[in-house]
């Protein structure tokens, strides 16, 4: 076995998920394996440069955890030959201006969602990249959690036979950050500084029903604040200005149905942080991120509605939970290796910055449909 390094730099480390999830749980858990077996005698070794604006934070990372290089200089590191990936975690705000500058330098890029505040933008970061011919790949991490590879093998199996329709609840309560602190940061909930919750999940849901289901043809959605004050990390009350709540539905190709709630004023009752239930004319599932539970039209009971009684059955306990039948990685690093894969040997790849200005549109095109308060329909995106 042959090793090579593979120099990355990660931009946005200091916060929530570029800090867990990308460098402690995908990055560092590679460096800890012992790299990345490309299956053909060589091991990938990746080796994270920190950068960031608060060099305190920058520098206290890496001492945690033994990486020798961080800075908050990017355009050194983009100069720097070495460093063959820029990888975005920044706030969305900050995400175009900086992967211009990385796919101007020749670097493959990796970025996190949003892509871009807006469609024009997404698209023109699609069209750099392909033009500078550099590798280039966007985070889609929902489609490789446990709980939706199950769902996918029920779709790729036929289970549902006609899928009709998908019903999907996402949120929690974040708090508003004066008696509790909230569980996240406060640019969320200014639109002047890229936040909204459509912006936000719309591009996950994108992918989810792009992936699985079929291609979001049209939407209608009301997207609202709910909060319409809160406190930020100093402690100080601000108006929140933009959206915490969308209910939106979509017609999808194909003839199915999706309607999907998003919030961040919503109190969990689910066993998961969100669930998706889909039902077809031969079965239907619910799957969260880990579980997936799934119930066949030969098993499916009779129930007869009577409300001067009570329920005479537990309607959860007449699904079948779905097995793992594998070990499942953290569904970040599985996509982190596909990436480097990749950039390394050119394997296909197909969720590129088109597919993150696809998740863009269906934002913008959300957000319209709640302004006009009317179905907008969703056209098909090409460079």
């Amino acid at each position: 076995m042959t090793q090579r390094t593979v120099r990355i730099a990660v931009n946005g480390v200091t916060g929530r998920m570029g800090y867990r999830q990308h460098l402690v749980r995908s990055l560092l858990a590679l460096r800890d394996q012992g790299g990345l077996d490309l299956g053909d005698g060589e091991v990938l070794f990746p080796e994270p440069v920190l950068v960031g604006r608060r060099a305190p934070a920058l520098r206290a990372i890496a001492e945690r955890h033994g990486i020798p290089h961080w800075t908050t200089d990017l355009d050194a590191v983009l100069a720097d030959d070495g460093v063959e990936v820029y990888f975005d975690a920044q706030a969305t705000s900050a995400r175009v201006p900086a992967l211009r500058r990385a796919i101007a330098a020749g670097k493959h890029v990796y970025t996190e969602k949003p892509t871009a505040p807006d469609l024009a933008s997404a698209l023109e970061l699609a069209r750099l990249a392909d033009a500078a011919g550099i590798r280039h790949g966007v985070v889609q991490d929902k489609i490789f959690l446990p709980g939706l590879l199950k769902l996918k093998r029920l779709v790729d199996g036929g289970f549902f036979g006609d899928v009709l329709s998908v019903r999907g609840e996402f949120g929690y309560w974040v708090f508003e950050g004066d008696w509790q602190e909230a569980q996240r940061p406060s640019w969320n909930y200014r639109s002047e500084d890229g936040g909204g919750i459509t912006l936000d999940m719309f591009p996950h849901w994108a992918y989810v029903l792009d992936d699985l289901f079929g291609r979001a043809t049209s939407v209608y959605a009301h997207a609202t604040t709910h909060v319409p004050q809160r406190w930020d990390e100093r402690g100080k009350p601000y108006p929140a200005t933009a959206d915490d709540a969308v209910y939106a539905v979509f017609q999808l190709a194909g003839g199915a149905v999706a309607q999907i709630n998003s919030s961040w004023a919503v109190r969990v009752m689910r066993d998961e942080l969100v669930e998706f239930q889909v039902d077809g004319t031969h079965g239907s599932a619910v799957a969260g991120l880990r579980r997936c539970r799934a119930q066949h039209r030969s098993a499916t009971p009779k129930p007869v509605w009577n409300p001067d009684l009570p329920a005479g059955a537990s309607f959860r306990d007449q699904w079948q939970e779905i097995p793992d039948n594998q070990e499942y990685e953290n569904g970040f690093k599985a996509q982190w290796e596909l990436f480097l894969r990749h950039v390394a040997r050119g394997t296909p790849y197909h969720w590129d910055l088109l597919a993150g200005a696809r998740g863009v549109q269906l934002a913008e095109l959300g957000l319209r449909s709640s302004t006009e308060g009317r179905r907008v329909e969703v056209p098909e995106l090409a460079l």
